[in-house]
């Protein structure tokens, strides 16, 4: 750990770009998926990109490698969907310690392996903690809105599974993100807590909402300000913004943020915004040209991409962050 704050005290470290992005590239198919573990399985798999850290686990190698290669200091586990509440989407929830502890082990022997070639440059693992696909703040009921599609402990105990693989498998960094409800946040930091707690650890925890809107707000409605006061209780290393805007539409929130708070500040927007087909059509030097307001006006120590954004787009970014220090802390 103390690398890790060495490093973020000496310049803007840079996060990988989107797992779901490069998957895409390999245009995979229901066997792909299945691999020949799975073969027989009853339910459909393609679309399951976590399961490939199992059945296809050269592919996310490779695509952990292209992000290092490009200069990449964190990279993601494939783990976004890895929680039983996501996964019983495929009726894989007893696969969950698994997928998390393979995940894991994938990333880290790569950044052991990066590191060692280059100390200067130390390579760390952030375990990725996505939101679930239910919340726990908003009924997705019209006719009753009183109505919960999970509870709090739910979430706790679906968080906890997680956690455990992601730490056993080797884990730096554990990385709450794609924050659309607090609630939801909140319940994986308690797990979180409470597994640091129980075990005697001390990992460091990033954290990353999702202004969903120009609306300035999150899903379950805070502002940005709401948003870092109902979390800051905690000892966060760092705390940001990722996915729905693209870099320009996202400045504005991380100016408040980076004003607001004294942990370190991350941003991994979007390659720009959607076009008409959901797809991500911003250029590596179109991002690269809007991130470097983020780091004129000083307002991260951790930059990265979300949906849309490949292995150029991080090459970009890594060599514009070269020539900038890292935001400095402030007291607030």
């Amino acid at each position: 750990m103390k690398s890790l704050f060495n490093a973020l005290n000496n310049k803007i470290l840079v996060l990988d770009g989107a797992m779901g992005t490069m998957i895409q590239k390999y245009n995979l198919d229901e066997k792909d998926y299945r691999g020949e573990r799975f073969k027989n399985f009853e339910n459909p798999l393609k679309g399951n990109n976590d399961l490939l850290s199992i059945t296809q686990p050269k592919i996310i190698s490779e695509i952990h490698r292209k992000y290092l290669d490009a200069g990449a200091d964190i990279i993601e586990t494939n783990t976004f969907s890895s929680t039983s509440i996501a996964m019983a989407d495929y009726k894989m929830e007893d696969l969950v310690y698994e997928l998390n502890f393979e995940s894991a082990k994938i990333a880290k022997k790569l950044t052991q392996e990066y590191t060692q070639k280059n100390k200067n440059k130390p390579r760390f693992v952030a375990g990725s903690i996505g939101p679930t696909n239910k919340t726990a703040s908003i009924s997705p009921n019209v006719n009753d809105p009183g109505y919960r599609a999970i509870t709090f402990d739910e979430l706790v105990i679906s968080y906890s599974e997680q956690i455990k693989g992601l730490l056993e498998g080797g884990v730096d960094i554990l990385l709450v993100e794609t924050i659309f409800d607090t609630l939801n946040a909140k319940a994986a930091l308690y797990a979180i807590d409470t597994y640091l707690e129980k075990n005697n650890l001390n990992i460091p925890i990033m954290v990353s909402g999702t202004i969903t809107d120009q609306s300035g707000r999150t899903l379950s409605g805070q502002t940005v300000k709401a948003f870092l006061y109902s979390l800051s209780h905690l000892p966060l290393l760092s705390i940001g913004f990722n996915c729905a805007l693209g870099a320009e539409q996202l400045i504005p929130y991380m100016k408040t943020l980076s004003e607001n708070t004294s942990f370190y500040t991350s941003a991994h927007p979007n390659a720009g915004l959607p076009n008409a087909f959901g797809e991500y059509d911003q250029t590596p030097e179109e991002m690269s040209f809007q991130i470097k307001n983020y780091l004129d006006d000083n307002l991260v120590n951790i930059i990265g991409g979300c949906c849309g954004t490949n292995e150029n787009h991080i090459k970009e970014i890594y060599e514009l962050t070269k020539n900038y220090s890292p935001r400095k802390i402030k007291n607030v």
